[in-house]
């Protein structure tokens, strides 16, 4: 799941940064505070690096308070589900079962990616939760495409999310809450539990993340986070910032909304096609455009597609790099770093790039580092860099 700075941003600048029910939990544990899409929140605690480390080998905890929870309630809410997104609702079988997808407008360029929970066993109850910086044009959307369904849209602005991540992260997690022990170790990857019989109204945790690592994702009221998070401290959760969060989800592969897609971006150009459900003929928002737009770019070869750049000499991979293929033959092409960092797992400068679908193994790829005409061998990868804490590429 993905929250970044868009074109929402000059919106949530014009005014003072929000905080989250953690501020204070934040500011008492030495977190250095920034600006990000509106939201005051922790960069990181002293060293990004450590806390970046902690989650690849032990267990750390993220404040992601400022995503957007929206409960949707009605008998046509699985119908307005299955107009809105791309990907299908009626794979939700059972409940707390979650689904990743993009919300397309009708050019069949994302206008968020999100998580999807079905909430009830007879499908008139969801749950999304959705990127901040995106929170008004995605209501806008949520609203206009809910015109002659019979539903009722809530935002929950009272509630707090933490992301507890890790491959100790449900075992510490469990010494924290152990009433939650069973709960834990019955969840499935990218299943949720209401855990109100247990703890109390609003907490829920769903087996959910953005890092590559095992963990959950907690739900609870605003009221309840500041404890939760001292008790998972107590038990030995690193609290981690935003730069981990960043260098984490890199070397994962997986998108930041704003940066890797974007309204003018096709699923099919950022490693989203997986998330399109076309097997049938249900008529989802940008259905037609996607498809008419994805056959043309076959036709005239100018098909893009996702990869992942690893650069093994000196330097660092940045965002807004082009990338030159054959570079100097009569096949050159190119194509452009959508996110770019040092790995510190993998000690090397990674990217996520968009390029020509029809780059091979035998072509040539480089990058000028510091546009000045000295270009850089950089080898493609096929994502994610990092899964599990282990490498997913031959050296």
């Amino acid at each position: 799941m993905t929250d970044i700075q868009n074109d929402n941003s000059q919106n949530v600048q014009a005014q003072a940064p929000q905080r989250t029910p953690l501020y204070q939990s934040h500011v008492n544990s030495e977190g250095k505070m920034v600006d990000f899409s509106g939201w005051e929140l922790p960069i990181h605690y002293g060293s990004q690096i450590e806390e970046h480390d902690a989650v690849r080998t032990d267990a750390g905890m993220f404040d992601v308070s400022h995503m957007v929870v929206t409960d949707i309630k009605g008998a046509n809410t699985k119908a307005w589900l299955q107009k809105l997104l791309a990907n299908d609702v009626d794979k939700l079988k059972t409940t707390g079962k979650a689904l990743y997808s993009g919300m397309l407008n009708e050019e069949g360029g994302v206008i968020d990616d999100l998580i999807v929970y079905l909430m009830n066993d007879d499908a008139t109850e969801y749950r999304i939760v959705s990127n901040a910086a995106t929170r008004d044009k995605d209501m806008a959307q949520f609203h206009k495409v809910a015109e002659g369904f019979e539903i009722t849209i809530t935002e929950r602005p009272e509630l707090a999310m933490l992301a507890v991540q890790g491959p100790n992260a449900i075992e510490k997690l469990s010494q924290a809450k152990p009433s939650w022990a069973d709960t834990l170790a019955g969840l499935k990857p990218f299943v949720g539990a209401d855990l109100t019989d247990i703890e109390g109204t609003d907490w829920f945790v769903a087996r959910t993340g953005y890092t590559g690592e095992d963990g959950v994702e907690v739900i609870m009221h605003g009221d309840d986070a500041p404890a939760f998070f001292e008790q998972l401290k107590t038990n030995g959760i690193k609290p981690a910032g935003l730069g981990a969060r960043d260098t984490l989800r890199m070397e994962a592969g997986m998108n930041l909304y704003g940066h890797d897609m974007d309204e003018t971006i096709s699923p099919y150009e950022c490693n989203m096609g997986w998330t399109l459900a076309l097997k049938d003929d249900r008529d989802f928002i940008g259905r037609a455009a996607l498809v008419s737009k994805r056959k043309q770019a076959k036709d005239d070869n100018t098909a893009m597609k996702q990869v992942g750049l690893l650069l093994t000499t000196r330097g660092v991979l940045r965002e807004g790099m082009t990338v030159t293929i054959n570079q100097g033959t009569d096949n050159e092409q190119t194509g452009i770093i959508t996110s770019g960092t040092f790995s510190p797992s993998l000690k090397n400068s990674i990217a996520i790039a968009r390029v020509p679908a029809s780059i091979s193994d035998d072509d040539s790829v480089q990058v000028d580092l510091r546009g000045k005409g000295k270009f850089v061998d950089v080898r493609v990868l096929k994502l994610p860099f990092v899964r599990n804490g282990k490498q997913q590429f031959d050296s």
